[in-house]
């Protein structure tokens, strides 16, 4: 008997064991083009806009992946890394209908695969004090040898690699790109004067231009420019001041002949201002306007006001006379949320961007324009005069004068139709000394269609520090965004190109996750801390004051009383309680900052409760349902 169940038993397994292994071949011949991604952030599921480039995909591209298995058995979180690398790659193949090749190679030191990774241009990184290099890179290339390579995956960028797949493919599919004029008096490609002031890191380019410059054809304009090259597509105007009357006319004759203009103002450029001028003293004058242009368009841009805001603003050193550290400068803030349009293409999937000392937008009445916000700042926000922040800004201060209004305002827009010249009676007269060039186009009164433009009123959303940090790995420069700044100009750009493919996918994994309510707890309690501790501070001064008035026998208005040696009676009860109101202030003082954390250090403490106790209490209370629901279905069967 036992024999036998033990034969049965032999049997059913080896039964078993076969039917897996057949589901299993039969799932690979028919199901191996079939994928469910189970990852919690959908890490191997492929945007749109990915999709479409490789939908569209014409010729063959070969994709070389050269991974050192070494690099992952010395450090395990390049092995995990390589993994999602190499999975990525297979979905990428996968969706691309036969115009993906991909290859593996495993660089062995001193070996013919090394010799081929160094000669794509891949980073070779010594693993050990021995110098055996290791590498971790991808090179592709199409039908024309075209080559375009990632040199190493740098683990800080996995947020980004599907965007730097796709852009790789996509410049290799796509050779001609539009062509994009840029005309500004910032430094956006490094300051020539780097050297002379000391300062070779200003000499590098804002990384928003090396972006530009690899989606773009980017071709640099000078302030003197009497016409808009025909060849170019669109033009990226930034900080425009002081731009002479010819080549405002250069401006609206290209938006009146079709071109999109991408247009940046600034009631104080934070760039401009942390640079010296040209006497090496900072420059008094910061803003940026086109009047002229901006009321012929329908559109209002004050030059004199800044938008101060409390939520998403940056946290930034005090000043060494502060009683704190710390305090948020409420001109410098993050727009996150409900402050960044969603139903736009170029700002879909932006989850942040950080302006600086930032104007707001509004269009005329009656203008007749379809305006549409892109960037709005939140309702916990106000104006303040910009000369506030023009000059020695005390972010202390700004704070504690803070008073919501409750409006929100409109940073960045888009701007579309059917616009006026703003020069009817047609073009200026040119400079003496000046000639028009032999094809100067003939003038426009109207444009031609609807006209499309984007306006930001803000330049320092272009500016390094208030979005990327750039270090250097091996020689090589790694940029790590913390904000959307660049993916949000080049989606801009993108869409005033014609072009949305890329945009679904630049901002993937930018999205920083703050603990929004036990920041917006802070910041209300801490602008509140900096209102009372204003009001305290200046009466325990005026108080102090007082005091030293009193001691020296001072007069009724403030003279010094010389003949005075003797306090009287009256005014040692006036000393005492001036010393008694100092104390009580100074009481106050420290209360209000005990204050300032005590709704966040209570919601830490729920949370604290709630994380030891609430799974426990969970379980328990489950173990006691089942337990019930056991002890009836027992007593149901026995009954």
């Amino acid at each position: 008997m036992r024999n036998s169940r033990l034969t049965f038993s032999t049997f059913g397994l080896l039964a078993a064991l076969g039917f897996v292994i057949g589901v299993n071949m039969l799932a690979d011949r028919l199901l191996g083009a079939a994928r469910v991604d189970l990852t919690e952030n959908q890490l191997y599921t492929l945007s749109p806009g990915t999709k479409q480039v490789l939908s569209g995909l014409r010729d063959p591209i070969t994709l070389r992946f050269f991974y050192s298995r070494k690099l992952g058995a010395e450090a395990p979180q390049f092995g995990a890394y390589a993994e999602r690398v190499r999975g990525m790659l297979r979905e990428y193949v996968a969706a691309s209908g036969g115009k993906l090749r991909l290859e593996f190679f495993d660089p062995e030191p001193f070996s013919d695969v090394e010799d081929r990774a160094i000669a794509l241009g891949l980073q070779g990184v010594p693993l050990d004090q021995a110098g055996e290099q290791v590498y971790f890179g991808l090179a592709a290339s199409n039908l024309v040898d075209e080559e375009r390579t990632i040199p190493f995956f740098q683990p800080e960028r996995e947020r980004f690699l599907e965007a730097d797949l796709t852009r790789l493919i996509f410049e290799l599919s796509s050779p001609v790109k539009p062509v994009l004029g840029v005309m500004s008096p910032l430094p956006l490609n490094g300051d020539p004067r780097a050297m002379m002031m000391r300062q070779p890191a200003l000499a590098q380019p804002q990384v928003v231009m090396r972006q530009l410059r690899e989606n773009f054809t980017v071709q640099d304009l000078g302030f003197d420019v009497q016409v808009i090259p025909p060849e170019v597509q669109m033009l990226l105007l930034a900080h425009p001041q002081d731009l002479p009357e010819a080549a405002q006319y250069a401006v609206d004759q290209f938006v009146m002949r079709g071109g999109k203009l991408f247009l940046m103002l600034d009631p104080h450029s934070e760039f401009q201002a942390s640079r010296p001028g040209p006497g090496g003293r900072p420059p008094a004058n910061t803003a940026s306007i086109l009047p002229r242009l901006l009321e012929a368009w329908g559109i209002e841009a004050p030059a004199d006001q800044v938008v101060l805001d409390l939520r998403g603003a940056w946290r930034v050193r005090a000043a060494p006379t502060e009683r704190v550290q710390a305090v948020d400068y409420i001109a410098w803030f993050n727009l996150q949320g409900d402050s960044v349009n969603r139903q736009e293409v170029a700002t879909a999937l932006i989850e942040q961007v950080t302006v600086a000392s930032a104007g707001y937008l509004r269009p005329r009445p009656n203008a007749g324009i379809e305006f549409i916000p892109l960037l709005t700042s939140s309702s916990q926000s106000m104006l303040v005069d910009a000369a506030r922040v023009r000059t020695e800004p005390s972010p202390t201060r700004i704070l504690a004068g803070f008073r919501s209004d409750g409006e929100r305002r409109v940073i960045a827009a888009r701007v579309r139709g059917d616009l006026r010249s703003a020069f009817q009676e047609g073009p200026p007269a040119p400079a003496e000394g000046v000639e028009r060039p032999a094809d100067f186009p003939a003038h426009r009164n109207r444009s031609e269609g609807p006209a499309n433009m984007v306006i930001v009123h803000d330049t320092d959303i272009l500016e390094d520090r208030f979005w990327v940090r750039v270090q250097e790995f091996f020689g090589q420069p790694v940029a790590n965004p913390f904000s959307g700044n660049g993916s949000f100009v080049v989606n801009v750009a993108d869409t005033l190109a014609g072009s949305d493919a890329m945009i679904s996918l630049r901002s993937r994994g930018e999205s920083q996750r703050p603990f929004e309510l036990v920041e917006d707890i802070r910041r209300r309690a801490d602008a509140e801390f900096r209102q009372n501790e204003q009001q305290l501070t200046e009466r325990l001064q005026a108080t102090e004051r007082r005091l030293r008035e009193l001691r020296q026998g001072t007069g009724g208005e403030g003279a010094r009383n010389t003949n005075q040696t003797v306090i009287t009676a009256e005014q040692r009860a006036e000393i005492d309680r001036a010393r008694e109101e100092i104390a009580n202030t100074r009481r106050q003082l420290r209360a209000v900052q005990l204050e300032l954390r005590r709704d966040i250090e209570t919601l830490e403490s729920w949370l604290r409760i709630f994380n030891i106790a609430f799974v426990p209490v969970l379980l328990t209370l489950f173990a006691v349902v089942l337990g019930v629901l056991r002890s009836r279905r027992r007593a149901a069967a026995r009954a």
